[in-house]
């Protein structure tokens, strides 16, 4: 017991100083605002990152992390707009590997990490416990990141015959994947780079290295760059698009911020239909897919309320 509450104070005290401590010190006197910098030629895959502070690292994991959210407001009488892509990673690799089934399962609407559960236990969706369904969303998204038996076994706590035979169950039941991952580490090979959906390159030296852990990351970058990738290029394209829109219409509400796959607006309450409807069309069509690509908004007096 006396162990759990150590942790929940380390927790607490990180929270502490990281954030409520040290954001009310980047006010800016003048504006009223925390100003960071959004850097494009950092990351590998293309994503921006944040620093100067680092906004993209506000916590969202845990009950307790999230209420930092609630702390960024908009201005004086406008509401928070939160938009983000839904699962659009995995909607990525549908489309890049062309598996029907995993396709289908967007193009129904379905659960996907309730569908990859039901197909790796072999059991109908209504019986997929929690348990089975978060295993089943480490191991979809183990696969577009190049997780091993190995990795796959320390995430979910398992022996790695056990974490092998989920992922050789995973691969059975979507073939298309499997010879996706295949086909990109053997087109990394050959041409020495990977790239995104629109041509986006990165180039891979050491794909063919004789030390193999290097020639195994940069396999596993082969699989990830043209799905992350890919993702970094689209919410790009989206911000162009929404922000040449905003201009051209004059309207009064603003982008604030960018987290990877979300978008944050100070909206002026009179133009919430509009905005979200704006918002909402450039995001979904900015680069097309063979599967739907779906846009999760919501509204709040603070980033957390328009987040959950």
């Amino acid at each position: 017991e006396i162990a759990s509450v150590i942790l929940e104070y380390r927790q607490l005290s990180k929270l502490k100083s990281t954030y409520i401590d040290a954001l009310p010190k980047l006010v800016n006197p003048k504006t009223g605002r925390i100003h960071t910098s959004f850097n494009q030629t950092v990351t590998s895959t293309g994503r921006l990152s944040s620093s100067n502070p680092n906004l993209q690292n506000i916590p969202i994991r845990t009950g307790v992390g999230r209420e930092v959210r609630s702390a960024f407001i908009p201005s004086e009488g406008r509401l928070i707009l939160d938009a983000d892509y839904s699962q659009i990673e995995l909607r990525i690799m549908a489309h890049l590997s062309k598996d029907e089934e995993l396709m289908n399962a967007f193009r129904e609407g379905v659960d996907v990490h309730t569908r990859t559960a039901s197909r790796i236990y072999g059991i109908p969706e209504d019986q997929v416990t929690s348990e089975m369904r978060s295993r089943a969303k480490t191991i979809n998204f183990g696969v577009i990141y190049g997780m091993g038996a190995r990795g796959l076994s320390k995430q979910l706590g398992i022996s790695i015959e056990e974490a092998k035979g989920f992922i050789d169950e995973y691969f059975k039941r979507y073939p298309g994947v499997r010879d996706f991952v295949e086909r990109s580490k053997e087109e990394a090979r050959r041409r020495g780079y990977a790239e995104t959906i629109l041509g986006r390159r990165r180039l891979l030296p050491d794909i063919d290295s004789k030390d193999g852990r290097m020639r195994s990351f940069s396999e596993r970058i082969a699989v990830n760059m043209p799905v992350q990738g890919t993702a970094a290029d689209m919410i790009k394209i989206a911000m162009i698009n929404i922000d040449r829109e905003i201009t051209k219409r004059d309207l009064k509400s603003r982008m604030i911020i960018q987290v990877h796959d979300e978008l944050v607006f100070d909206m002026a309450e009179d133009e919430t239909e509009e905005l979200i409807e704006l918002v909402v069309s450039k995001m979904e069509s900015a680069v097309a897919l063979d599967v739907p690509i779906k846009v999760d908004v919501g509204v709040g007096k603070n980033w957390l309320e328009a987040h959950k």
